[in-house]
């Protein structure tokens, strides 16, 4: 009886595509490529506040450094011997922060560790490439929440951006990812700048 639980639950983890075997051979580490510049935004209402951005919640998918690959359909793999240099939460906010400062919006923008005046909290729902043709698509979405010093929400949206790989090697699906991230990081500056006072419920902000 042990032994066809173990089986069962070594063939659970193989149809989920994550293997239980160590690598054969160290894994390339990857980084996000250097992010696009921003076009800087303005909005009389954030001008003078200070923004602090925190890392991504994000489920187990998403939440460690693998590359996350939908190879078909409803299957959900991880390409082998490659992983981001950090993980996945903490690469979002790192380009969230750089693009959001690049933007002027802010007085100025850091990790939500330090003082601010508004937060920003997100959730990563999807970072992986996915097969609808070939070669693939990085697809990325994020849900986020601007937040006051009290953590009351002031205004949310969804983020969606994608980018087509040149072709199916790993270097190419990485650069992809770095476009869709630029154009994820240049709808949350344009929604920050379009925000509207109702929207940001200004006197909370005053």
């Amino acid at each position: 009886m042990k032994i066809r639980a173990g089986l069962g639950l070594f063939a659970a983890a193989l149809l989920a595509g994550c293997s239980v075997l160590p690598e054969s051979e160290p894994a390339t580490l990857y980084r996000l490529p250097v992010a696009a510049s921003q076009t800087p935004a303005n909005n009389p209402l954030l001008g003078d506040k200070r923004l602090g951005v925190a890392a991504p919640e994000a489920g187990h998918l998403f939440s460690g450094n693998r590359i996350v690959v939908y190879p078909d359909r409803n299957v959900v793999n991880v390409y082998e011997g490659a992983r981001w240099h950090e993980d996945a939460p903490a690469l979002i906010q790192t380009r969230l922060i750089d693009a959001l400062s690049q933007s002027g919006l802010f007085e100025g923008v850091s990790v939500d560790r330090l003082p601010s005046d508004l937060l920003l909290v997100s959730e990563l729902r999807h970072f992986q490439s996915e097969y609808d043709r070939t070669p693939p698509m990085a697809r990325i979405q994020l849900d986020v929440q601007l937040v006051d010093g009290k953590r009351q929400p002031i205004a949310n949206e969804t983020l969606i951006a994608s980018a087509r790989a040149a072709s199916v090697e790993i270097p190419d699906v990485v650069d992809a990812f770095g476009e869709a991230s630029d154009r994820l990081s240049a709808a949350l500056v344009e929604w920050l700048a379009n925000l509207s006072s109702d929207a940001l419920e200004s006197e909370r902000l005053n």
